[in-house]
Protein backbone atom coordinates (compact mmCIF):
# COMPACT_ATOMS: atom_id res chain seq x y z
CA UNK A 1 0.00 0.00 0.00
CA UNK A 2 2.89 2.36 0.86
CA UNK A 3 4.46 1.71 -2.57
CA UNK A 4 1.17 2.45 -4.31
CA UNK A 5 0.81 5.71 -2.37
CA UNK A 6 4.37 6.72 -3.32
CA UNK A 7 3.70 5.96 -6.97
CA UNK A 8 0.51 8.04 -6.99
CA UNK A 9 2.36 10.94 -5.33
CA UNK A 10 5.12 10.81 -7.93
CA UNK A 11 2.60 10.75 -10.78
CA UNK A 12 0.75 13.73 -9.27
CA UNK A 13 4.04 15.66 -8.88
CA UNK A 14 5.01 14.93 -12.49
CA UNK A 15 1.61 16.09 -13.73
CA UNK A 16 1.74 19.32 -11.73
CA UNK A 17 5.35 20.01 -12.80
CA UNK A 18 4.58 19.49 -16.49
CA UNK A 19 1.70 21.95 -16.28
CA UNK A 20 3.82 24.66 -14.67
CA UNK A 21 7.26 24.01 -16.14
CA UNK A 22 8.53 26.49 -18.75
CA UNK A 23 8.24 25.41 -22.36
CA UNK A 24 11.22 23.53 -23.79
CA UNK A 25 12.86 24.26 -27.14
CA UNK A 26 10.52 24.28 -30.14
CA UNK A 27 10.11 20.97 -31.94
CA UNK A 28 12.27 20.94 -35.08
CA UNK A 29 10.12 21.74 -38.10
CA UNK A 30 7.44 23.43 -35.99
CA UNK A 31 8.44 27.06 -35.37
CA UNK A 32 6.48 29.01 -32.78
CA UNK A 33 3.87 31.50 -33.94
CA UNK A 34 5.68 34.77 -34.68
CA UNK A 35 4.34 38.20 -33.83
CA UNK A 36 6.67 39.79 -36.40
CA UNK A 37 7.33 37.36 -39.24
CA UNK A 38 4.61 36.27 -41.66
CA UNK A 39 6.55 33.86 -43.87
CA UNK A 40 9.93 32.59 -45.00
CA UNK A 41 11.10 31.73 -48.51
CA UNK A 42 14.07 29.36 -48.83
CA UNK A 43 15.78 28.99 -52.21
CA UNK A 44 17.47 25.64 -52.86
CA UNK A 45 19.95 25.20 -55.70
CA UNK A 46 19.34 21.54 -56.38
CA UNK A 47 21.96 19.43 -58.16
CA UNK A 48 23.37 20.94 -61.34
CA UNK A 49 21.87 19.51 -64.53
CA UNK A 50 18.76 18.04 -62.89
CA UNK A 51 16.34 20.99 -63.23
CA UNK A 52 16.00 20.51 -59.50
CA UNK A 53 16.02 23.99 -58.00
CA UNK A 54 13.15 24.49 -55.55
CA UNK A 55 11.58 27.25 -53.51
CA UNK A 56 10.31 26.31 -50.05
CA UNK A 57 7.73 28.45 -48.26
CA UNK A 58 6.89 28.47 -44.57
CA UNK A 59 3.73 30.22 -43.33
CA UNK A 60 3.84 31.19 -39.65
CA UNK A 61 0.09 31.82 -39.64
CA UNK A 62 -0.77 28.34 -40.90
CA UNK A 63 2.38 26.70 -39.54
CA UNK A 64 2.83 24.83 -42.79
CA UNK A 65 5.89 24.15 -44.93
CA UNK A 66 5.59 23.67 -48.69
CA UNK A 67 8.96 22.37 -49.87
CA UNK A 68 8.18 22.84 -53.58
CA UNK A 69 6.12 26.00 -53.33
CA UNK A 70 6.95 27.47 -56.74
CA UNK A 71 5.82 24.26 -58.46
CA UNK A 72 2.71 24.07 -56.26
CA UNK A 73 1.62 27.60 -57.15
CA UNK A 74 2.74 27.77 -60.80
CA UNK A 75 2.50 24.18 -61.96
CA UNK A 76 6.08 24.03 -63.30
CA UNK A 77 9.63 23.65 -62.08
CA UNK A 78 11.71 26.67 -61.13
CA UNK A 79 14.68 25.59 -63.25
CA UNK A 80 18.31 24.57 -62.96
CA UNK A 81 20.46 26.06 -60.15
CA UNK A 82 18.56 28.83 -58.37
CA UNK A 83 21.40 31.11 -57.29
CA UNK A 84 19.98 34.28 -55.72
CA UNK A 85 16.66 35.57 -54.40
CA UNK A 86 15.71 39.04 -53.21
CA UNK A 87 12.59 41.07 -52.45
CA UNK A 88 12.09 44.52 -53.98
CA UNK A 89 8.75 46.21 -53.46
CA UNK A 90 5.93 43.75 -54.08
CA UNK A 91 8.03 41.35 -56.14
CA UNK A 92 10.55 38.61 -55.56
CA UNK A 93 13.38 38.16 -58.08
CA UNK A 94 15.15 34.81 -58.49
CA UNK A 95 18.21 34.25 -60.66
CA UNK A 96 18.36 30.74 -62.14
CA UNK A 97 21.85 30.32 -63.54
CA UNK A 98 21.98 27.19 -65.72
CA UNK A 99 18.48 27.85 -67.04
CA UNK A 100 19.71 31.40 -67.78
CA UNK A 101 16.62 33.20 -66.59
CA UNK A 102 15.28 35.58 -63.97
CA UNK A 103 11.99 34.54 -62.45
CA UNK A 104 9.83 37.33 -61.01
CA UNK A 105 7.04 36.33 -58.65
CA UNK A 106 4.46 38.08 -56.50
CA UNK A 107 5.72 38.44 -52.93
CA UNK A 108 2.39 37.43 -51.37
CA UNK A 109 1.05 34.72 -53.66
CA UNK A 110 4.18 33.23 -55.26
CA UNK A 111 2.55 33.50 -58.68
CA UNK A 112 4.96 34.07 -61.55
CA UNK A 113 4.69 37.58 -62.96
CA UNK A 114 7.34 37.08 -65.64
CA UNK A 115 9.90 34.48 -66.65
CA UNK A 116 12.79 36.31 -68.28
CA UNK A 117 15.09 34.17 -70.47
CA UNK A 118 18.51 35.84 -70.76
CA UNK A 119 20.66 35.46 -73.88
CA UNK A 120 23.21 37.72 -75.56
CA UNK A 121 23.20 39.01 -79.14
CA UNK A 122 24.63 35.67 -80.32
CA UNK A 123 21.83 33.82 -78.55
CA UNK A 124 24.22 32.38 -75.97
CA UNK A 125 23.03 32.07 -72.35
CA UNK A 126 24.10 34.91 -70.07
CA UNK A 127 23.75 32.76 -66.92
CA UNK A 128 22.59 35.27 -64.26
CA UNK A 129 24.19 35.06 -60.81
CA UNK A 130 23.30 37.82 -58.33
CA UNK A 131 20.93 40.75 -58.17
CA UNK A 132 20.88 44.19 -56.52
CA UNK A 133 18.44 47.12 -56.59
CA UNK A 134 18.61 50.89 -56.70
CA UNK A 135 16.13 53.60 -57.73
CA UNK A 136 13.49 51.36 -59.27
CA UNK A 137 16.00 49.29 -61.23
CA UNK A 138 17.28 45.75 -60.77
CA UNK A 139 20.89 44.99 -61.64
CA UNK A 140 21.90 41.43 -62.49
CA UNK A 141 25.44 40.08 -62.74
CA UNK A 142 25.88 37.40 -65.40
CA UNK A 143 28.61 34.85 -66.04
CA UNK A 144 29.08 36.13 -69.60
CA UNK A 145 30.63 39.28 -68.06
CA UNK A 146 27.60 41.53 -68.44
CA UNK A 147 25.53 43.51 -65.94
CA UNK A 148 21.88 43.87 -66.94
CA UNK A 149 19.61 46.71 -65.88
CA UNK A 150 15.94 45.78 -65.51
CA UNK A 151 13.12 48.28 -65.05
CA UNK A 152 11.12 46.93 -62.11
CA UNK A 153 7.82 48.32 -63.43
CA UNK A 154 7.91 47.05 -67.01
CA UNK A 155 10.19 44.09 -66.16
CA UNK A 156 12.16 44.74 -69.35
CA UNK A 157 15.93 44.96 -69.76
CA UNK A 158 16.74 48.56 -70.68
CA UNK A 159 20.56 48.59 -70.64
CA UNK A 160 23.65 46.38 -70.48
CA UNK A 161 27.24 47.10 -69.46
CA UNK A 162 30.36 44.92 -69.36
CA UNK A 163 32.13 44.11 -66.08
CA UNK A 164 34.98 41.61 -65.56
CA UNK A 165 35.29 37.84 -65.91
CA UNK A 166 32.57 35.68 -64.37
CA UNK A 167 31.05 38.35 -62.11
CA UNK A 168 29.38 37.15 -58.93
CA UNK A 169 28.18 39.38 -56.07
CA UNK A 170 26.80 42.85 -56.75
CA UNK A 171 25.66 45.70 -54.49
CA UNK A 172 24.79 49.40 -54.73
CA UNK A 173 26.46 52.13 -52.64
CA UNK A 174 26.99 55.87 -53.03
CA UNK A 175 25.51 56.07 -56.54
CA UNK A 176 27.63 53.17 -57.82
CA UNK A 177 27.47 49.44 -58.35
CA UNK A 178 30.22 47.20 -57.03
CA UNK A 179 30.65 43.88 -58.84
CA UNK A 180 32.90 41.01 -57.76
CA UNK A 181 34.77 39.71 -60.82
CA UNK A 182 35.63 36.18 -59.73
CA UNK A 183 37.08 34.61 -62.87
CA UNK A 184 35.69 31.57 -61.11
CA UNK A 185 35.16 29.27 -64.10
CA UNK A 186 38.63 30.04 -65.43
CA UNK A 187 40.58 28.01 -62.86
CA UNK A 188 43.38 28.55 -61.99
CA UNK A 189 43.34 32.01 -63.64
CA UNK A 190 41.02 33.71 -61.17
CA UNK A 191 40.22 37.42 -61.38
CA UNK A 192 40.96 39.72 -58.43
CA UNK A 193 38.98 42.88 -59.14
CA UNK A 194 35.76 44.62 -58.20
CA UNK A 195 34.21 46.63 -61.04
CA UNK A 196 32.85 50.07 -60.16
CA UNK A 197 29.89 51.12 -62.33
CA UNK A 198 28.41 54.60 -62.17
CA UNK A 199 24.67 54.14 -61.86
CA UNK A 200 23.66 57.44 -63.52
CA UNK A 201 25.68 56.87 -66.72
CA UNK A 202 25.66 53.08 -66.40
CA UNK A 203 29.32 52.90 -67.38
CA UNK A 204 32.22 51.16 -65.72
CA UNK A 205 34.42 53.86 -64.15
CA UNK A 206 37.15 51.71 -62.64
CA UNK A 207 38.31 48.46 -61.10
CA UNK A 208 39.55 47.89 -57.54
CA UNK A 209 42.12 45.20 -56.85
CA UNK A 210 41.10 42.83 -54.06
CA UNK A 211 41.84 39.22 -53.06
CA UNK A 212 41.68 36.60 -55.80
CA UNK A 213 38.34 35.02 -56.64
CA UNK A 214 36.09 37.71 -55.07
CA UNK A 215 32.62 36.40 -54.44
CA UNK A 216 30.33 38.33 -52.08
CA UNK A 217 29.94 42.11 -51.88
CA UNK A 218 27.62 43.94 -49.51
CA UNK A 219 27.33 47.54 -48.34
CA UNK A 220 26.72 48.80 -44.82
CA UNK A 221 24.52 51.75 -43.84
CA UNK A 222 27.44 54.20 -44.19
CA UNK A 223 28.30 53.19 -47.74
CA UNK A 224 31.31 51.02 -46.98
CA UNK A 225 31.51 47.97 -49.22
CA UNK A 226 32.69 44.64 -47.86
CA UNK A 227 34.02 41.94 -50.16
CA UNK A 228 34.88 38.33 -49.39
CA UNK A 229 37.29 36.51 -51.70
CA UNK A 230 37.57 32.74 -51.88
CA UNK A 231 41.21 32.43 -52.91
CA UNK A 232 42.36 29.41 -54.92
CA UNK A 233 41.34 26.78 -52.36
CA UNK A 234 45.02 26.07 -51.80
CA UNK A 235 47.73 28.51 -50.72
CA UNK A 236 45.60 31.65 -51.28
CA UNK A 237 43.11 31.71 -48.40
CA UNK A 238 39.70 33.32 -47.99
CA UNK A 239 39.79 37.06 -47.28
CA UNK A 240 37.51 39.86 -46.09
CA UNK A 241 38.21 43.46 -47.10
CA UNK A 242 36.50 46.84 -46.79
CA UNK A 243 36.23 49.37 -49.63
CA UNK A 244 35.55 53.06 -49.07
CA UNK A 245 32.91 54.00 -51.66
CA UNK A 246 34.06 57.65 -51.60
CA UNK A 247 37.65 56.93 -52.64
CA UNK A 248 37.04 53.46 -54.13
CA UNK A 249 40.07 52.16 -52.30
CA UNK A 250 40.53 49.17 -50.00
CA UNK A 251 40.83 50.66 -46.51
CA UNK A 252 40.99 47.53 -44.36
CA UNK A 253 42.07 43.92 -44.60
CA UNK A 254 40.51 41.88 -41.81
CA UNK A 255 42.56 39.20 -40.14
CA UNK A 256 39.93 36.51 -40.58
CA UNK A 257 39.19 33.97 -43.32
CA UNK A 258 35.57 34.44 -44.40
CA UNK A 259 33.70 32.21 -46.82
CA UNK A 260 30.39 34.08 -46.67
CA UNK A 261 28.71 36.83 -44.67
CA UNK A 262 25.70 39.10 -44.33
CA UNK A 263 25.28 42.56 -42.83
CA UNK A 264 22.56 43.66 -40.42
CA UNK A 265 22.77 47.12 -38.89
CA UNK A 266 26.23 47.71 -37.45
CA UNK A 267 27.19 44.05 -37.52
CA UNK A 268 28.40 41.54 -40.06
CA UNK A 269 27.72 37.86 -39.45
CA UNK A 270 30.64 35.87 -40.84
CA UNK A 271 31.10 32.18 -41.39
CA UNK A 272 33.82 29.91 -42.64
CA UNK A 273 33.86 26.30 -43.80
CA UNK A 274 37.05 24.30 -44.27
CA UNK A 275 36.54 21.81 -47.09
CA UNK A 276 39.56 19.75 -45.98
CA UNK A 277 38.68 19.02 -42.36
CA UNK A 278 34.95 19.92 -42.56
CA UNK A 279 35.21 22.39 -39.67
CA UNK A 280 33.25 25.64 -39.54
CA UNK A 281 32.59 28.66 -37.34
CA UNK A 282 30.28 31.67 -37.14
CA UNK A 283 31.54 35.00 -35.77
CA UNK A 284 30.08 38.51 -35.38
CA UNK A 285 32.05 41.54 -36.57
CA UNK A 286 31.32 45.02 -35.20
CA UNK A 287 31.46 47.25 -38.28
CA UNK A 288 31.93 50.42 -36.23
CA UNK A 289 35.04 49.18 -34.44
CA UNK A 290 36.26 46.69 -37.03
CA UNK A 291 36.70 44.14 -34.24
CA UNK A 292 35.28 40.62 -33.92
CA UNK A 293 32.83 41.11 -31.07
CA UNK A 294 31.68 37.50 -30.75
CA UNK A 295 34.10 34.70 -31.56
CA UNK A 296 31.34 32.10 -31.30
CA UNK A 297 27.87 33.27 -32.23
CA UNK A 298 26.25 29.90 -31.48
CA UNK A 299 26.06 29.55 -27.70
CA UNK A 300 24.12 26.31 -27.17
CA UNK A 301 26.44 23.83 -28.95
CA UNK A 302 24.09 23.42 -31.91
CA UNK A 303 26.11 21.75 -34.64
CA UNK A 304 25.98 22.83 -38.26
CA UNK A 305 27.58 20.38 -40.66
CA UNK A 306 27.94 22.45 -43.86
CA UNK A 307 26.84 26.09 -43.60
CA UNK A 308 25.71 27.22 -47.04
CA UNK A 309 23.76 30.43 -46.57
CA UNK A 310 23.09 33.09 -43.94
CA UNK A 311 20.55 35.88 -43.47
CA UNK A 312 19.44 38.12 -40.60
CA UNK A 313 15.91 39.37 -39.97
CA UNK A 314 16.40 43.08 -39.25
CA UNK A 315 13.19 43.32 -37.19
CA UNK A 316 13.54 40.23 -34.99
CA UNK A 317 17.37 39.94 -35.01
CA UNK A 318 16.91 36.26 -35.82
CA UNK A 319 19.75 34.65 -37.74
CA UNK A 320 18.88 32.08 -40.40
CA UNK A 321 21.54 29.56 -41.40
CA UNK A 322 21.14 26.86 -44.02
CA UNK A 323 22.90 23.51 -43.68
CA UNK A 324 23.57 21.72 -46.98
CA UNK A 325 25.05 18.58 -45.36
CA UNK A 326 26.85 16.70 -48.18
CA UNK A 327 25.12 18.59 -51.01
CA UNK A 328 23.35 15.41 -52.16
CA UNK A 329 20.61 15.11 -49.53
CA UNK A 330 17.98 17.61 -48.52
CA UNK A 331 19.26 20.27 -46.15
CA UNK A 332 17.87 22.15 -43.18
CA UNK A 333 17.28 25.76 -42.22
CA UNK A 334 18.08 26.70 -38.64
CA UNK A 335 16.84 29.84 -36.88
CA UNK A 336 18.86 31.30 -33.99
CA UNK A 337 17.89 34.08 -31.64
CA UNK A 338 20.08 37.12 -31.07
CA UNK A 339 21.54 35.26 -28.09
CA UNK A 340 22.93 32.54 -30.36
CA UNK A 341 20.53 29.85 -29.15
CA UNK A 342 18.60 27.67 -31.57
CA UNK A 343 14.93 28.64 -31.76
CA UNK A 344 13.71 26.13 -34.35
CA UNK A 345 14.68 24.07 -37.37
CA UNK A 346 12.91 23.58 -40.69
CA UNK A 347 14.05 20.13 -41.78
CA UNK A 348 14.59 18.75 -45.29
CA UNK A 349 13.70 22.01 -47.05
CA UNK A 350 15.50 21.07 -50.28
CA UNK A 351 18.83 20.13 -51.80
CA UNK A 352 21.57 22.73 -51.22
CA UNK A 353 19.49 25.49 -49.56
CA UNK A 354 21.43 28.69 -50.16
CA UNK A 355 19.27 31.75 -49.42
CA UNK A 356 16.55 32.72 -46.96
CA UNK A 357 14.31 35.76 -47.28
CA UNK A 358 11.57 36.77 -44.87
CA UNK A 359 8.30 38.67 -45.02
CA UNK A 360 7.45 40.55 -41.85
CA UNK A 361 3.83 41.31 -41.05
CA UNK A 362 4.23 45.08 -41.25
CA UNK A 363 6.27 45.12 -44.46
CA UNK A 364 5.61 44.57 -48.16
Amino acid sequence: MKNLTKLLALLLFALLYSCNAPDGPPTPGQPPVSEETAALYILCEGIWGTNGSTLAYYSFENQTLDKDYFNTVNGRKLGDVGNDIKIYGSKIYITVTSSSQVEVIDVRTGLSLKQMPLANENNKPREPRYIAFDGGKAYVSCFDGSILRIDTLSLNIDATVAAGRYPEGICAANGKLYVANSGGLDYPNYDNTVSVIDIASFKEVGKIEVGINPYKVEADSEGNVYVSSRGNYNDEKYRLQRIDSQSDMVTKNFDVEVLNFCIAGNYAYLYNYDYSDKSNWLKVLNLKTGIIERENFITDNTRIETPYGIAVNAATKEVYITDAFNNMVTGNMLCFGEDGKLKYTLEDVGIMPNHVIYINKFEN
